[in-house]
């Protein structure tokens, strides 16, 4: 397919050799994220990307940067932050093999888990960008060792994913060493509320751009079922033995039901946890780090407590009963399906709630797709536990503990691999991590009888 004018890469404002190098390189036509953020990025506007992973975000921030060094001048013009060495080595490496036509440009990789002091002798010779992890470009500004005195740009990448690994905090201490008067570019898959207060905190009007992933369509299987109030449960048991998910969210219409429905989960060999307005604020960060970490599989709540919930790969929503509209279903099941994947929305209803079976079918204009319990194949014995565990250290933000420095203790102290250690959350006074089930018992004997930045701390496993 001949490329369009409209997704040819001729059609921006950038040199010809880097346009030459981009055909070189393979790169035939802008992808529908590179189309939209390009011309933004060029003319030096703050953005928020909202695109999935191998979307080619990587371009759409990197040529606008690389068009505006001055590589007359040996000061740090451009950051990128990253949530892993992983991705900051990915991202590093585009960068390189883009700027390979611009003559004396130099860039730094600054991550954690590499030796300081060579990273200190390159920045001591001057660089044009950075690329790194948050811990590690905080200890270099924090020693003096990095100067964003002169920063023109600023780029989050995977935010999303630096916000559920505890990084924001680090972020924010990073962007008080820059100047107000700045680009900042914020990519992410997903866009929770809190992607927004950090956008309204480092940017200044920016301009949002949303893809919609072209490659898998987002589908999700809808299916009611009439039961008789009394066999409720027993189905609801049915439909988990027979799709065996790897978790669920299950909405309930009062706060009762949410703790009648979970503790009834549980004593099936299903661990949930409910979640509703009751709950203290330190309880309710706790179950919902605890469902977002896949410590807890299965998550009761209330439409009010589930607002704002961003869970990724949620692959089934059960309406243990059906909400009194079709709006508030509509955001309910919304809850999977998401980013391109498959998803799957299960509602019970009796013969009372009739009327509001008719109302959803009433405001999607189309009819539900009914089935019988009979129906469903359901496995013998069939249990659900989450794949991760949590562990909660009694220190927190307050105690100056930065998830890099619990991660660096979990992976070079403890001796867990990176991919044994999944989410951590930082709160004021305590600390939550999670780690692999199998792993879960050899990290808590380290944190119990080893330090973290070179203290004891008091651990627990809570899940």
């Amino acid at each position: 397919m001949n490329p369009t004018s409209e997704t040819h890469f001729a059609r921006l404002n950038l040199p010809s050799a880097q346009l030459d190098h981009l055909t070189a390189l393979g790169y035939r036509r802008m992808t529908p994220i590179q189309a939209q953020c390009l011309p933004l990025a060029l003319a030096g506007k703050d953005l928020i990307a909202q695109a999935e992973t191998g979307s080619g975000k990587t371009l759409a921030f990197a040529l606008g940067m690389l068009n505006n060094i001055d590589t007359g001048s040996r000061a740090v013009q451009a950051l990128v932050l990253c949530p892993t060495r992983e991705l900051a080595d990915q991202v590093a490496k585009t960068i390189r093999q883009l700027a390979q036509v611009i003559p004396n440009l130099k860039l730094t990789s600054l991550c954690g888990g590499k030796p300081f002091g060579p990273q200190k002798l390159s920045l001591q010779h001057g660089t044009h960008i950075v690329v790194g992890t948050p811990g590690r470009v905080f200890d270099h500004l924090r020693k003096s060792t990095l100067k964003l005195s002169k920063l023109n740009c600023l780029v989050l990448d995977e935010a999303d994913r630096m916000l559920d690994m505890g990084f924001i905090d680090a972020v924010t201490d990073i962007v008080s060493f820059a100047p107000t008067q700045r680009q900042t570019m914020l990519f992410s898959a997903t866009y929770p509320d809190a992607i927004a207060t950090i956008s309204r905190k480092l940017q200044r009007t920016p301009t949002r751009v949303s893809i919609e992933s072209e490659q898998i369509p987002s589908t999700i299987e809808e299916l009611f079922y009439e039961v008789a109030k009394h066999e409720r449960n027993k189905v609801l048991i049915a439909l988990f033995a027979h799709y065996q998910p790897s978790s669920a969210l299950v909405f309930c219409q009062t706060k009762k039901d949410c703790g009648i429905v979970a503790g009834f989960l549980n004593s099936h060999r299903i661990e949930a946890a409910a979640l509703h307005g009751d709950l203290d604020q330190r309880t309710r960060d706790q179950v919902l780090a605890m469902f977002a970490n896949r410590s807890v599989a299965v998550l009761v709540a209330t439409d009010v407590a589930a607002r704002g919930l961003d869970v990724k790969a949620l692959p089934l929503v059960i309406n243990y009963e059906l909400p009194r509209d079709g709006e508030s279903y509509v955001h309910r099941i919304g809850r999977t399906g998401r980013a391109g994947a498959t998803g799957i929305a299960l509602s019970l209803f009796t013969t009372s709630e009739q009327h509001r079976l008719k109302q959803i079918e009433e405001f999607l204009d189309q009819p539900c797709i009914c089935d019988v319990p009979a129906s469903l194949d359901a496995t013998e014995g069939f249990e659900l536990r989450g794949e991760m565990s949590t562990l909660r250290l009694d220190v927190g933000r307050k105690g100056k503990l930065r998830p890099g420095d619990l991660l660096g203790a979990l992976t070079k102290d403890a001796g867990l691999s990176g991919s044994a250690v999944g989410k951590i959350d930082v709160f004021d006074n305590h600390t939550l991590v999670a780690i692999e089930r199998r792993r879960a018992e050899a990290a808590l004997e380290y944190l119990q009888t080893g330090k973290v930045k070179g203290r004891k701390v008091k651990a627990r496993r809570i899940a």
